[in-house]
């Protein structure tokens, strides 16, 4: 007998529902089963991603680094930053090198005494802030300010943070000082936005961002210094039912099995046994695809060496 050819196979979002609701011994039949459902589902990923790396959500990306800018905004999306390197030279096929950027601690970085020294970035303290975008103003402009102007002069500076990230229209900037009212030292157009003009009394919100701090502060002039990390992401949200989930195929049977597992917790009438059974399978599906989904290369250890002089 011949076979199929094809090896695509793949669950869209009601079929998947269909499948969890069926192990449980019940039938998806309303729009609010097919709700409840969806929103188990996000909840479900956030806890895989709670549990440790996915590999599939690891992304390579870079930022290229300003003279005397130490803070920059990371996608919105991203969870953490697993390595990452300073680039210099970015794309010479000769001189380009590769520095390791050290994760140092919160609390290390808050005690480096003068963290405007200028040098290569060696260390990075990446905040993860939850990349909530506000929806209230916390100032407005008091006055125009241009593509280019770094000093921006605001009603009221009360309400900001001395460090971070402020959305005027649909321009990100970044900023690291705050004299009275104004915004001084300003990094235009972060975060893959655009510098533009903005008219006196426009809103200015304070957005939490994840970015990460580097130290020493950038020295390079022309943009010799970038930023490539790997990064961990979330997983896309679940969808209106005709789309299938952002996962590998492999990790179809742990997803089926802990849906199950979520919604027989919520469903009426459901035995404790077949509760108690649904979550075994799931653990032991989801310890399956974890054991496969890993890094199949040798252990690498780099060792770093310190001299004090006296």
């Amino acid at each position: 007998m011949a076979t199929s050819g094809t090896s695509s196979f793949n669950l869209d979002l009601n079929e998947l529902f269909e499948e969890a609701f069926e192990r449980c011994g019940k039938q998806m039949r309303s729009g609010y089963d097919f709700r409840t459902a969806r929103r188990s589902m996000n909840i479900l990923t956030i806890e895989w991603l709670n549990r440790g790396i996915n590999l599939w959500t690891v992304e390579q990306d870079q930022i290229q680094l300003n003279t005397g800018q130490s803070i920059y905004a990371l996608p919105l999306d991203t969870l953490d930053i697993l390595d990452a390197v300073t680039r210099q030279y970015n794309g010479q096929v000769v001189n380009q090198v590769d520095i390791n950027v050290t994760r140092i601690s919160e609390s290390t970085y808050a005690f480096i005494p003068n963290k405007n020294a200028y040098g290569r970035p060696l260390q990075m303290w990446v905040n993860r802030a939850t990349g909530n975008l506000s929806s209230i103003p916390q100032a407005t402009l008091a006055s125009n300010i241009g593509a280019t102007d770094n000093t921006i002069t605001l009603s009221s500076a009360a309400n900001l943070p001395s460090t971070g990230f402020v959305q005027i229209d649909s321009e990100i900037i970044a900023y690291q000082n705050i004299v009275g009212n104004q915004i001084i030292n300003a990094w235009r157009g972060q975060a893959n936005t655009t510098a533009v003009p903005h008219l006196s009394g426009a809103s200015v919100y304070n957005n939490q961002l994840p970015c990460v701090n580097l130290w020493p502060t950038p020295n390079a002039p022309g943009n010799q210094y970038t930023f490539v990390y790997y990064r961990m992401r979330r997983m896309q949200d679940a969808g209106n039912g005709s789309t299938t989930q952002d996962i590998p195929f492999r990790w179809i049977p742990p997803m089926v099995a802990g849906m199950s597992y979520y919604l027989s917790m919520k469903l009426e009438d459901v035995d404790p046994t077949r509760i108690a059974a649904l979550k075994a399978d799931y653990e032991q599906q989801f310890q399956f695809a974890a054991e496969e989904d890993r890094e199949k290369a040798t252990d690498r250890f780099v060792p770093r060496s310190l001299w004090y002089y006296r």
